[in-house]
């Protein structure tokens, strides 16, 4: 009968994926490790469920599968602490178990160290055993328990990269819904644009035919960021694309889709980027209009006019990018916490997420850069970015 140990157990073992393939290179090696220090020639990783133990990697012998009632180990897996017997024919727990009686095996030395899951399961053991009588030294034992905690740890890795990767594609799946979503308006907008911009009316309407262009424009940027954010997602958040980018142009593009925001909240940005940076332009133009736009979102809040400065230095190996209000600063011990995915700052009356700074500290350190926070000379916040030459 199946307990409710053994089902837990079963769902830790499955969610390992390790049972019913080929040995990997790097169990392989922790076991034939474990062979080296204990002096012996064979070795071998069992896991073990409700029924079966399963030997993953071995060294000696060709690793199986035998039932729960013949292991040894599995007398032993579920107590604390390493075991060591010299001679398994004198040891009770042993003495008539078919891998001691040379019904399977002919066993007198075994030593096992078990392996314990994170959330404290045991799934199985790392094995040592020799034909002939022996025994293990204090260093060779806790060899074997730190080989046994390696081992977890291996697995461990595997499943969260595991995890990591079905993350990041169903990451993908939703973003290839959302670009979907948004270019269907998207496209109607600018089709409604074209309309307007070709209408006979606009011949004697300059104004209105200009501020049509420039809608028509920042249709078009949004299309081609939509379309490259799609593909940073998709890339699993891979490092982006590098090439040298016009820093004054992307700023100048940013503030011009951030135009009704500043004039609404009667903003000033004053702009000193003489400078080529290696980025990526579109990911590069969504960091510095999430600043500007942060920067003046918080500063308007505060009842003060907002202005900003975006300026860039170069810097051995790299180029400084400062962007400064004059908005009510943030609180130093809030400055690391803010760029956490759903954190916000102490203004819990402005409107947002929290998922604007996580964006910037996520598209900053693709590129191989850093991001931080410090007081402002114009008296708010000061966002500053370092990002290398390659």
């Amino acid at each position: 009968m199946i307990t409710a140990q053994d089902e837990t157990r079963r769902l830790a073992i499955a969610d390992y994926q390790v049972v019913g393939r080929e040995p990997e290179s790097d169990l392989q090696s922790l076991v034939q490790l474990a062979a080296m220090v204990c002096g012996v020639s064979t070795a071998v990783i069992n896991i073990i469920d409700d029924r079966y133990q399963h030997q993953v990697a071995a060294v000696g012998f060709e690793p199986g599968v035998c039932s729960r009632e013949d292991s040894m180990c599995a007398v032993v897996f579920q107590e604390p602490g390493s075991v060591v017997v010299a001679d398994a024919r004198v040891d009770p727990r042993f003495s008539a178990n078919p891998f001691v009686t040379g019904e399977i095996g002919l066993v007198r030395f075994y030593a096992s160290s078990p392996l314990i899951t994170p959330e404290g399961i045991p799934i199985g053991t790392i094995c040592v055993f020799d034909e002939e009588v022996g025994n293990l030294d204090h260093e060779q034992g806790r060899a074997l328990d730190v080989l046994a905690h390696q081992i977890v740890d291996v697995l461990e890795l595997r499943r969260m990269t595991r995890v990591l990767g079905e993350s990041n594609e169903q990451l993908a799946q939703f973003a290839g819904q959302v670009s979907h979503d948004l270019r269907n308006p998207l496209m109607a907008l600018s089709g409604f644009i074209e309309l307007a911009s070709d209408s006979p009316e606009m011949a004697n309407a300059p104004e209105a035919a200009k501020s049509l262009l420039r809608a028509e424009a920042a249709a078009d940027r949004m299309a081609t960021m939509i379309s490259d954010l799609l593909d940073y997602a998709r890339s699993g958040g891979t490092r982006p694309r590098r090439a040298d980018v016009d820093l004054a142009e992307i700023v100048g593009a940013a503030v011009e889709d951030l135009d009704a925001t500043l004039a609404a909240t009667g903003s000033t940005v004053v702009v000193d980027t003489p400078h080529d940076v290696a980025g990526d332009a579109t990911l590069l133009r969504v960091l510095l209009q999430n600043l500007i736009a942060n920067a003046v979102k918080f500063t308007a809040a505060s009842g003060r006019e907002p202005h900003i400065e975006v300026r860039s230095s170069l810097i051995t190996g790299g180029w400084h990018i400062t962007v400064d209000d004059n908005g009510p600063g943030i609180p130093v011990d809030q400055r690391d916490r803010v760029f956490g995915l759903m954190e916000r700052g102490s203004a819990h009356s402005v409107a947002g997420l929290g998922i604007g700074l996580s964006t910037c500290k996520r598209i900053v350190e693709g590129h191989g850069g850093r991001i931080g926070i410090e007081d402002s000379p114009l008296g708010g916040t000061r966002f500053w970015v370092v990002l290398p030459a390659s």
